[in-house]
């Protein structure tokens, strides 16, 4: 049997809940938020139109992280160069072979010695022969001038006596002639016996004559033959002196106070003349020695001065000598401490050095970087306003910190200093942060 049932649900009328609210509060709100967010967009594309009008005439875009920025400024310049050194003797002079032969030496490397002081000895057989050769020949020579004095002398004398009797002779003739002329006066003797007196005075007056003649031209021979010998002998005394100095030198004596060095051959050894025997160091004077770029070498001049470090401590000094030859792009020089060396130095020690080369006040400079290389000093890259320009300048003298700016560029001008190859050559650059 089935049963059906009817339920009725009363619902009751919500009219009673609803609320009545006043809408010129919401109203209000709504023309707030959107005036704030029409200034926002207003304020946002203030600040985005400027970057927008730089992007638009930049030529590329690059992350200010990948450049580094400078400012010029006017201050002090100096130019200097900073070079390693090694130390060096002031005074190391090396000793050669005056000729060939055997060497002994009398001590080892690392000897102390004094000037003067025989080190080695070379045995030379020929120099030594073609002493005594040219002494003998010297002797001879000099017996040879003595020979010819005493022959000038003994004919001379020979010259002397013939001018003589020519001498008498004349005068016996002309008192001949006197007697001849009184007897033909009064005709005591013929006219023949008068002609005769006449003739032996010419003749007599003629042989004293050529007997001063024969005298003056004999003493001028004479005397030029003796000036003959005596440049000869003058000549070989200069020889004899000279391979007298060389069979000296044979004994090698050191120049300097100091020790010896490296020997450059062995012991009892042949050598040709001129090669090398050893050094002789004199410690009291120490230099450095520089190797400079060959770029600073116009620009080096001798007494530039120079700074040494030694210790962290800096001393004076002088560049005393450049090497006119420049090797591997270098050019070497040697800087001489101003006063006495400083304590502890040693022999091939290495030092750091810095040249002065030049030293100026108020000059636009900004620091250097590899924007010179990369645009060969011709343009530089401003920046303003997160944008870079290519602006062409001109510089002058470089030191390793700075470079002189002589136009294209104002104090407080911002410029990009790190490498610019890779703008390839872009006329304006945008900088993102």
């Amino acid at each position: 049997m089935n049963w059906r049932c009817t339920v009725t649900i009363k619902i009751a009328e919500p009219s009673a809940q609803d609320e009545i609210r006043d809408t010129k509060p919401l109203k209000s709100k709504k023309i707030i938020m959107l005036a704030m967010i029409v200034a926002a967009a207003a304020l946002l594309l203030w600040q985005v139109t400027p970057l927008l009008s730089n992007w638009q005439q930049s030529d590329m875009s690059v992350a200010m992280s990948r450049v580094r920025l400078d400012s010029v400024k006017t201050a002090p310049f100096v130019r200097d160069v900073s070079v390693q050194g090694k130390v060096v003797a002031a005074v190391s002079p090396k000793l050669y072979a005056s000729a060939d032969g055997t060497v002994s030496f009398f001590a080892e490397a690392g000897t102390q010695v004094k000037k003067g002081d025989v080190i080695a000895a070379i045995d030379s057989p020929e120099l030594d022969s073609k002493l005594k050769q040219e002494q003998a020949t010297l002797n001879s020579l000099s017996t040879g001038l003595e020979r010819q004095i005493i022959q000038s002398r003994k004919q001379q004398l020979i010259d002397q006596k013939a001018v003589d009797l020519a001498k008498v002779a004349l005068i016996t003739a002309e008192r001949e002639k006197r007697r001849a002329e009184q007897g033909y006066s009064v005709k005591a003797i013929s006219q023949i016996d008068y002609e005769k007196a006449g003739d032996d005075l010419n003749n007599a007056s003629l042989q004293h004559q050529h007997a001063v003649k024969d005298a003056v031209l004999n003493k001028e021979s004479l005397e030029f033959e003796s000036t003959a010998l005596q440049q000869e002998l003058q000549r070989q005394t200069l020889l004899v002196a000279n391979l007298s100095r060389q069979v000296d030198a044979l004994q090698v004596k050191s120049p300097v106070d100091g020790i010896i060095g490296n020997l450059a051959t062995d012991n009892k050894t042949y050598l040709t003349k001129n090669q090398l025997l050893l050094s002789v160091v004199d410690l009291t004077q120490f230099e450095v020695e520089i190797a400079i770029p060959e770029n600073y070498a116009d620009d080096l001049a001798i007494g530039m001065p120079a700074d040494i470090t030694l210790d962290q401590q800096t001393y004076p000094a002088r560049l005393v000598s450049v090497s006119p030859e420049i090797v591997d792009n270098q050019v070497t020089g040697r800087v001489r401490f101003e006063k006495a060396s400083p304590p502890g130095l040693r022999q091939n020690q290495r030092l750091a050095s810095r040249i002065l080369l030049e030293q100026r006040d108020a000059v636009l400079q900004v620091s250097r970087g590899q924007f010179l290389e990369s645009s060969n000093g011709q343009f530089a890259y401003i920046v303003k306003n997160g944008l870079a320009v290519k602006t062409p300048i001109s510089i002058g003298a470089r030191s390793l910190s700075a470079v002189e700016v002589l136009s294209g560029l104002a104090e407080g001008d911002q410029i990009i200093i790190s490498g610019t190859d890779m703008f390839n050559g872009a006329q304006q650059i945008q900088l993102n942060h």
